[in-house]
């Protein structure tokens, strides 16, 4: 047991006497480098100032009175913020009356959970075997957290050669890894090989997601479909399902789905969300409300609260027409969330949301421009809490607020909104009048990071040039000069890097909107040059 002598674990649990007993049993493991979290809030803290190899929680960690996090809410923050990386060991501690919440925690992808009462040998034998696993993965895992997918691919391949028993975890992660690269065919083959061998949920549930990023949304749905009829405690089955469904333009048969997954798991904050989000698509207010008012109830006791719950809720009353409920809403917003970041914007839109619904303009606009104050600020908002945020200012004419407020979504690349969507904005407000000033700012701001990428290049940054000319590409997407430059400093990354597979295809990519654009573009023949140059230089077969 001395292999176990440096292992960091950290056991939370509410019950000083489960805390002391697990204490004992880990100690004759072998492990003495154990520290105590007495719920969730504890926990995060610690694991915030330092790593745990192994963390043993509990899933009651409100020992039956209701409040604070359960284990599994604490997982999905742990999870959803990184606090904790693929490699810690995660186990959950349940008795047999809490079975059935577990399929919550599985989604979740603990790396094992244990039923109470259990022994010092069973505890061993867990653990034991999750370093095994721990210890295979571990090389790809670090490849990968380096930025060295495609070594951690390799790394992947090699390793189910050497130790078979874990190679369908290996497969997982080289899935995973090519997903990250956007290699989906790559991806799906992987998936499809592992099937062939046995019909696991997350392989067919990989194939699926891999299908939609495709475009192949049909087949993704039939597989779904399928795998949730044989096995309806796949939870996660559900909200890939719902995104077809919502992708296909049928947002209530997506609800319809979601609220079958939670009448199944009902403590999963996400998916409560995205019920209330769907809910007030297709206009079932009672749905919505009853959605958000949970997720503000079970996120309550969550370190990574989100005032924008409280604007969803707050919106979904206005539009039900319970104002008195509103003000108790913005009151509790006010009482707890102060701190939060996002707070300023989230509550000055809440009260213009309500001053709106009772008439008083002048209070609303004041509170939207207060409102676009603290976006411009702390830009704290999500990218679509800011295009509601525009869309109402464009509706008291507020126009210089809401395209400060488009502007500070389109200049982030990772918004997920182009400039063409941020221009929809304005042509459904009736604001054509707008685009063009709009349209300026950008080219101008797309300029500037030339320039900036000019700088990086002569510097000697190749990968930062490249990255500067992808944000100046993301602000205008058609500019022949920036869809130039951006082909050539990619081009120029591969030649002196190496050829990068999604890098190539961008190149590929934008040549061809070259060449669409403008055939006698008076780079496109270089630039094509090079980029054949470049995969004969690297032996990449044409394709």
């Amino acid at each position: 047991m001395q292999e176990n002598a440096n292992l960091a674990v950290l056991v939370v649990d509410p019950n000083p006497g489960m805390r002391t007993s697990l204490q004992n049993m880990l100690g004759l493991a072998g492990i003495t480098k154990i520290e105590q979290a007495v719920n969730a809030g504890t926990a995060i803290r610690q694991l915030q100032q330092r790593a745990f190899d192994i963390i043993l929680c509990e899933y009651d960690l409100a020992s039956g009175a209701g409040e604070g996090q359960d284990g599994q809410q604490l997982l999905e923050d742990l999870r959803q913020h990184r606090l904790i990386t693929p490699s810690t060991i995660f186990i959950m501690l349940t008795s047999e009356a809490e079975r059935d919440k577990v399929v919550s925690a599985a989604e979740f992808a603990p790396t094992d959970y244990l039923l109470k009462p259990f022994t010092v040998d069973l505890i061993s034998t867990r653990i034991k075997r999750a370093l095994d696993r721990r210890g295979a993965l571990l090389p790809a895992w670090q490849l990968a957290a380096q930025g060295r997918l495609r070594e951690a691919i390799l790394a992947c391949a090699n390793g189910a050669r050497a130790q078979p028993r874990f190679a369908a975890d290996f497969a997982r992660v080289r899935a995973e890894l090519h997903t990250t690269l956007g290699e989906h065919p790559e991806a799906a083959a992987v998936y499809r090989d592992v099937l062939a061998e046995r019909p696991l949920g997350w392989a067919a549930l990989g194939l699926a997601r891999t299908l939609l990023a495709l475009g192949q949304g049909d087949d993704a749905r039939a597989i779904l479909e399928e795998l949730l009829a044989t096995n309806p405690r796949l939870m996660a089955g559900y909200d890939l399902l719902a995104r077809c469904l919502e992708a296909d333009g049928e947002p209530a048969l997506a609800q319809s789905v979601l609220a079958d997954a939670i009448a199944i798991s009902p403590h999963v904050v996400q998916r409560l969300r995205k019920l209330g989000e769907l809910a007030l698509t297709t206009g079932d207010m009672a749905v919505a409300e009853t959605s958000f008012r949970q997720v503000v109830s079970k996120a309550r006791y969550s370190a990574f609260r989100d005032p924008e719950d409280h604007v969803s809720l707050v919106k979904t009353l206005v539009a039900r027409g319970d104002l008195l409920q509103v003000s108790g809403v913005i009151r509790d917003l006010e009482r707890t969330l102060r701190a939060a970041p996002g707070y300023d914007a989230c509550h000055a839109y809440a009260n213009a949301l309500l001053h709106d619904k009772t008439g008083n303009s002048g209070a609303a606009v004041t509170d939207l421009q207060n409102a676009v104050s603290a976006v411009r600020a702390k830009n704290a908002l999500s990218s679509s809490l800011k295009l509601e945020l525009a869309r109402a200012c464009l509706a008291h004419r507020l126009d210089e607020q809401a395209a400060g407020v488009m502007l500070t979504v389109v200049n982030d690349a990772g918004s997920g909104v182009s400039p063409d969507q941020a221009m929809t904005v304005f042509v459904n407000a009736g604001r054509t009048d707008l685009l063009e000033n709009m349209d300026q700012q950008l080219k101008a701001q797309a300029q500037i990071l030339l320039g900036v990428a000019d700088e990086k290049r002569n510097m000697g940054d190749v990968r930062g040039a490249v990255q500067t000319l992808r944000e100046a590409l993301h602000l205008a997407p058609r500019n022949l000069q920036v869809m130039a430059a951006t082909a050539g400093g990619i081009l120029r990354q591969i030649n002196e890097l190496g050829w990068d597979h999604p890098l190539g295809q961008a190149a590929a990519s934008l040549l061809d909107g070259i060449r669409a654009q403008d055939a006698q573009h008076p780079r496109l023949a270089t630039l094509t040059e090079e980029y054949q140059a470049a995969r004969r230089k690297y032996g990449i077969a044409a394709g």
